[in-house]
C-alpha cells in the first residue's frame, strides 16, 4: 500500500484538479455536473476541503459539511483513475470520520442509486442506508442517504 497523505486544500490549483477528476467520473458524468459546477462546489469556502495525496501526487480529494441539518456530511469524495482500489477512498473516509466524530457522532453520505461499486464500498466500512431522495439531482434517479454512527446526537435523559 502507498503511504496517503490527507491536507487541506493549499491552492486553486487543488480545486482545480479535483474539478477535473470529478468532470470525467462518474457518478458526476451521469449526473451532468461537469467541470465549471464541479469548481463552484469544490470553490465553497464554508466547506473543510481536503487532498490526498500519494508521492507528493494529488490522488483524491474529500469535502465535509460541518453546518447545516446534517452535520457531518461527507458532500464530495474521489478517486483518481490512477490511484483507485489502493487503499486512497478508504484514507480519505477514515480521515473524515476522525475529523467528524470529534465534533457529532454521525457521518452522513449520499451515493447515487446507479453507483453500485459506492454503494459496496460503504456498505464495507460500516454505512447503512437510512433515506432515498428520488429524482433529487435528476430525473430517473435517486441518492440514497447513508449514515455510520458512534450514538445519537443527545445521550438518554438519567
Amino acid at each position: 500500500m502507498p503511504e496517503i497523505r490527507v491536507r487541506a486544500f493549499e491552492a486553486p490549483a487543488d480545486a482545480e484538479w479535483a474539478a477535473a477528476t470529478m468532470a470525467r467520473a462518474e457518478p458526476w458524468v451521469t449526473l451532468g455536473t461537469g467541470y465549471e459546477r464541479s469548481l463552484k462546489l469544490l470553490g465553497n469556502e464554508t466547506r473543510e476541503r481536503y487532498l490526498a495525496d500519494v508521492d507528493a501526487e494529488r490522488a483524491g480529494f474529500l469535502v465535509i459539511s460541518m453546518q447545516g441539518a446534517f452535520v457531518g456530511y461527507v458532500q464530495l469524495l474521489g478517486v483518481a483513475e490512477a490511484f483507485r482500489g489502493q487503499g486512497v477512498g478508504k484514507a480519505l473516509i477514515d480521515f473524515a470520520e476522525q475529523r467528524i466524530f470529534r465534533e457529532t457522532p454521525n457521518v452522513f453520505i449520499c451515493v447515487s442509486d446507479f453507483n453500485l461499486g459506492a454503494q459496496g464500498f460503504y456498505a464495507r466500512l460500516g454505512y447503512q442506508r437510512v433515506g432515498e431522495l428520488k429524482d433529487f439531482i435528476i430525473i430517473g434517479h435517486s441518492e440514497i442517504l447513508l449514515r455510520k454512527t458512534i450514538g445519537p446526537i443527545r445521550p438518554a435523559a438519567a
